[in-house]
């Protein structure tokens, strides 16, 4: 993107176009040793949150922002997007 209004200033100039990987935690579980090593296919765990609690967004293991998901295309579909609700401060991101 050449639009100036895109271009980022301060600290992080000059590396905006190198890619990141954004990973998206949905929840946590904190099972067993003894539970992992018992796990079978269509065994469940449960979260500590549940379907409309915000999703915490990373680069790395920095916490970047929060959002929550949505159902992109048409309903049914499987594909899932992230509407961002919150974002990180950039001094808590350098």
């Amino acid at each position: 993107m050449s639009d100036e209004s895109n271009q980022t200033e301060g600290p992080i100039a000059g590396i905006s176009d190198v890619p990141v990987t954004l990973t998206v935690s949905v929840g946590r579980a904190r099972p067993t040793v003894g539970e992992l090593l018992s796990l079978t296919a269509d065994d469940i765990f449960t979260l500590d949150k549940s379907l409309d609690d915000p999703v915490d967004l990373y680069v790395g293991d920095h916490l970047v922002g929060r959002g929550v998901l949505e159902e992109l295309d048409e309903p049914g579909s499987g594909r899932l997007g992230i509407r961002i609700t919150e974002i990180a401060p950039i001094k808590d991101l350098v």
